[in-house]
């Protein structure tokens, strides 16, 4: 009996050990894990992120940086901003957070800072800089200063702009007429050419050397300029610093012939259906249509051709004067101050930007020039037209026609036959109207006709012998 008690207790004894060894391993465990967590959240591994903007190869003045930055386990500690150039260390922000709440929950997470960097102010040397972005989070890691992350932008600070100088002399120009300038820029000029008020007419090389460093700029002085208007050379360097220089030219004062035009209601009724009556609203009377389409569609056509000009040939595809209309009169001339009545009453005015040629009916029209066509088709107020791009930012138009023989993209030759006179668009009888544009600005075509001009405007400033 004593032994059964005794196996008894020794039994129970057991029983009662083995959950409170159960109990303790369990707490050991759960407390253990905890612990693991707690250090894993504490001295997480993760490095904040951050992204800057812009990112400029070039710092010429002061820019505006923004930087957000996140970090979404132990939150954001602190952000510091500095450029370093030469050894020198420029700081630019700092900014400490707070660290609020439990594992700081409530502290910051996310943000976002605007810093502006002015090498001017900064008093920076010219020459390669880095900016340096520094954020730290609350994580305990290297000894408690957090994960660091380093971001590095390099750029070059050049503050200096870059030179133009005419090296051409005799910039003599007519207003609504056309002119040549021949310039050096800086080897550090990414853009260059002319500036008339606010028309930019663009440079190219002057020969495929680029040892020589020279470039040509055709330009144009608008029919309503000044003759007190200034012209300038202009340029802007990688970096986007600009120079603007005065050159020397002498302005021709032209003044432009006025004439009366009367509309009729036999005109309108025969110049109207050729156009789609989508252009107009309901209920509009022929005088309303008619100031419609020589208004607005007008405008648009302007704008359509401008537009044509913004991408020339850098090549020179032209060559010697251009050829005037085989046995054409002159009907027209550029720059005629139009006034149009109707039944006595004035209703509109416009500028006439072309000479009007007229020969037989369904003449033969050819090139000026040698040149590649670029438009070819319908054009509204100008009925069906051509466009030839002769290269450098010299344009003709050949309007009014009644058939086309080319096609967008074939190169002609100065005499070939492109399309037949018509009276398509606005005109009033068959005719062709001969556009001349100057990197999108229209002027006098008669210039382009005469060889000594071209002798005494182009060539001797190229130094070509003719």
């Amino acid at each position: 009996m004593k032994k059964s008690r005794l196996k008894g207790l020794r039994l129970n004894g057991l029983r009662l050990i083995k959950p409170r060894i159960t109990v303790a391993l369990s707490l050991a465990v759960i407390i253990s894990l905890l612990l693991i967590w707690l250090l894993m959240t504490i001295f997480e591994g993760e490095k904040p992120e951050a992204h800057l903007e812009p990112v400029p190869e070039y710092l010429s003045k002061g820019i505006t940086f923004n930087v957000s930055a996140s970090d979404l386990k132990m939150g954001l500690r602190n952000i510091h901003v500095s450029v370093r150039q030469d050894g020198l260390v420029i700081p630019i922000l700092r900014r400490d957070l707070p660290y609020v709440g439990l594992f700081n929950k409530r502290g910051v997470h996310k943000l976002e800072e605007e810093f502006t960097v002015d090498p001017k102010e900064l008093n920076m040397i010219q020459g390669q800089a880095s900016l340096i972005i520094e954020i730290h989070d609350f994580s305990k890691r290297r000894g408690g200063d957090g994960n660091l992350l380093l971001l590095e932008h390099k750029m070059v600070v050049d503050t200096l702009p870059p030179s133009i100088t005419a090296t051409s002399r005799g910039h003599n120009i007519t207003i609504g007429g056309s002119g040549l300038i021949v310039y050096r820029p800086s080897s550090d000029t990414r853009e260059s050419g002319v500036l008339v008020n606010d028309l930019f007419s663009p440079g190219v090389p002057f020969s495929r050397d680029p040892q020589t460093g020279l470039y040509i700029c055709y330009f144009a002085l608008p029919y309503n300029s000044k003759k007190d208007t200034t012209l300038y050379l202009w340029a802007r360097d990688r970096a986007d610093n600009e120079t603007k220089r005065v050159f020397s030219c002498y302005i021709r004062q032209k003044r432009f012939r006025r004439e009366k035009i009367k509309v009729s209601d036999r005109f309108l009724d025969h110049v109207i259906p050729r156009f789609s009556p989508d252009l107009f609203e309901p209920d509009k009377t022929k005088v309303e249509k008619y100031l419609l389409i020589n208004r607005r569609l007008r405008e648009e056509n302007h704008a359509l051709l401008i537009d044509l000009c913004q991408s020339p040939t850098e090549e020179k595809l032209w060559d010697g004067p251009w050829m005037r209309m085989k046995n054409a009169a002159t009907m027209a001339i550029f720059g005629e101050q139009r006034t149009y009545y109707y039944k006595g009453k004035a209703i509109d005015e416009t500028v006439h930007l072309g000479v009007d040629l007229a020969s037989l009916a369904r003449a033969p029209v050819q090139a000026g020039n040698t040149g590649r066509v670029v438009f070819a088709q319908d054009l509204g107020i100008y009925g069906l037209t051509v466009v030839l791009d002769h290269g450098q930012g010299l344009y003709t138009i050949y309007s009014h026609l009644s058939k086309i023989d080319v096609n967008v993209g074939q190169l002609v030759t100065k005499g070939d036959n492109i399309g037949i006179t018509g009276q398509t668009g606005l005109a009033t009888g068959d005719h062709l109207h001969f556009g001349f544009m100057v990197h999108g600005v229209f002027v006098n075509p008669i210039e382009w006709w005469d060889l000594h001009w071209i002798k005494d405007n182009i060539y001797r400033k190229l130094n070509v012998s003719r």
